[in-house]
């Protein structure tokens, strides 16, 4: 598996967790995947995962102690929406022979997040791409969701805090998605750029209200199709631990993202039945332009964060990045009409 080996992930260490030899369990077989910020091996019925030794603008793991942290704070943070998947932390040693173990006596010279392996089939993202996701499916995840926004904790924050954030984060999507290294089409993203920057002048307020009316939340962070398994019993995972203020949001933000993430697979009708839902187990109500913003800046993020990949040096699978923000922007051209007011 040398072709996931990075800097400060060495072959040895790569080559032995890619073993089945390497597990007290002994798996038929390892798949290993990279993702941005991790190394996972699929092991069996057991998924081990390695923090990669990456700087990046929104986190730092070049250190042990940094990546030994962040897994415990992802098997904290889990507990709560997936009970049962998230196991423990365990070190890969040097033994004193000189060889690398899971565990045991010797140094640590590498820390990984043992998590329970799921059915993917299903995960909602594969249910609803199969078109096979039921009103029944969606019902019971706005339970969960309700539950789990009742009890979250709730982020003081003023009207002004959050209007600043919130510039700040169309800003950033202008910044990326305007520049002209990444030829994106200019048409959709100045259509894009101008719809978000006018909602903020002409309608700030339909965002300072959620702050006053204490709205913020601890959230989920990250809910994607990916990140919910439909079970039984229904789990939530992959909640966001590199950066707590990324969780700070309004839980119809998190709702349109999820909707918009189905709206790409296929599946139109989860979004609004989500948003039906939660309004009615939260009796809470945000207008439909403020639903339709939360929808775009999500588009607009995701085209951002795809097309971001182009800067590093060598980034994975290179012809998907503009084509994924070619989609993800054509996503948020598709909320203009009921934005732009």
């Amino acid at each position: 598996m040398t072709d996931l080996a990075i800097a400060g992930a060495t072959d040895e260490l790569v080559a032995f967790l890619s073993s089945p030899d390497a597990y007290a369990h002994r798996p038929d077989r390892v798949e290993a995947i990279e993702t941005h910020m991790s190394l996972v091996f699929i092991a069996g019925d057991l998924v081990f995962k390695m923090k990669k030794p990456v700087r990046l603008a929104f986190v730092d793991f070049t250190t042990l102690e940094a990546r030994r942290e962040n897994c415990e704070r992802e098997l904290a943070l889990n507990q709560g929406l997936a009970p049962g998947v998230y196991r423990e932390v365990v070190p890969v040693v040097r033994t004193a022979a000189g060889t690398l173990s899971i565990g045991g006596s010797g140094e640590p010279v590498e820390w990984l997040l043992v998590m329970q392996k799921l059915d993917r089939e299903r995960l909602l993202g594969a249910v609803a791409a199969r078109g096979e996701a039921k009103p029944a499916d969606i019902d019971g995840l706005c339970d969960r969701l309700a539950g789990f926004y009742c009890s979250t904790a709730r982020i003081p924050m003023t009207e002004e805090e959050l209007l600043s954030w919130w510039k700040e984060a169309v800003d950033s999507n202008v910044r990326s998605l305007d520049d002209l290294l990444f030829d994106l089409p200019r048409g959709p993203v100045e259509d894009v750029l101008s719809a978000e920057l006018d909602f903020l002048d002409r309608h700030a307020d339909l965002l300072t209200e959620r702050a006053r009316e204490g709205r913020i939340l601890d959230g989920h962070g990250d809910l994607r199709p990916e990140h919910v398994h439909l079970g039984p019993p229904l789990r939530l995972i992959d909640r966001l631990e590199f950066n707590a203020r990324l969780r700070w949001v309004d839980a119809f933000d998190e709702a349109a993202y999820l909707g918009l993430e189905c709206s790409r697979l296929g599946a139109d009708w989860i979004g609004p039945r989500l948003i039906d839902g939660l309004s009615e187990r939260l009796g809470d109500r945000p207008s439909g332009l403020l639903i339709a913003f939360y929808t775009c800046h999500r588009a607009a993020m995701r085209a951002r964060l795809s097309i971001e990949h182009m800067r590093d040096p060598n980034p994975r699978t290179p012809e998907r990045w503009p084509r994924q923000a070619r989609e993800y922007l054509d996503l948020a051209c598709a909320t203009l009409r009921d934005l732009v007011q």
